[in-house]
């Protein structure tokens, strides 16, 4: 398969995830989370699917198309490492859907990053919020969802959260 072919494929999961967990959230209440806006072909379609949402971006620096950017209450701008700890006050059990797209070309920088961070999401989730993914994730709050028909498994993969973690 080439680069091109398999990009086109990694989208179209990314599409058919999206909707099928905007159709699964439609009846909770919460907030978007869009974790990365890269050029904001994602947000825009986050837009689409979600119009009466706020939808929160977290982005290290913008550099997005100009009508693909969040309006500035909704932009967390800054490394998420350091951004998502310091907006769990406010949105602390409160997102009903977050999107998680590292994808930079490095496979292992990739998943990296993406474990480093979904203890950091985890807890923005709300109970039965769902949490989309291109790197597989581990959590114990979280558990696997079938992906929309069509779809091969590992080329994108949706969480729905479950639970909350138990203190210690």
């Amino acid at each position: 398969m080439s680069r091109l072919d398999s990009f086109i494929r990694r989208l179209e999961a990314q599409r058919a995830c999206l909707e099928l967990a905007a159709d699964l959230v439609g009846g909770l209440d919460g907030e978007v989370l869009e974790l990365g806006l890269g050029n904001g072909r994602t947000y825009d379609h986050l837009r689409k699917l979600f119009p009466q949402r706020n939808i929160y971006v977290c982005e290290r620096t913008v550099a997005a198309h100009p009508g693909c950017v969040p309006p500035s209450q909704f932009l967390l701008l800054g490394d998420m490492r350091e951004t998502l700890p310091a907006v769990r006050a406010r949105l602390a059990e409160r997102v009903v859907l977050a999107h998680l797209d590292p994808g930079n070309g490095e496979i292992a920088a990739s998943k990296a990053l993406a474990d480093q961070i979904t203890p950091l999401i985890v807890p923005l989730l709300r109970l039965n919020g769902l949490l989309v993914s291109e790197p597989a994730l581990t959590a114990d709050e979280l558990r696997a969802l079938p992906l929309p028909d069509g779809i091969e498994s590992g080329r994108y993969n949706l969480y729905q959260r479950i639970s909350r973690r138990s203190s210690p």
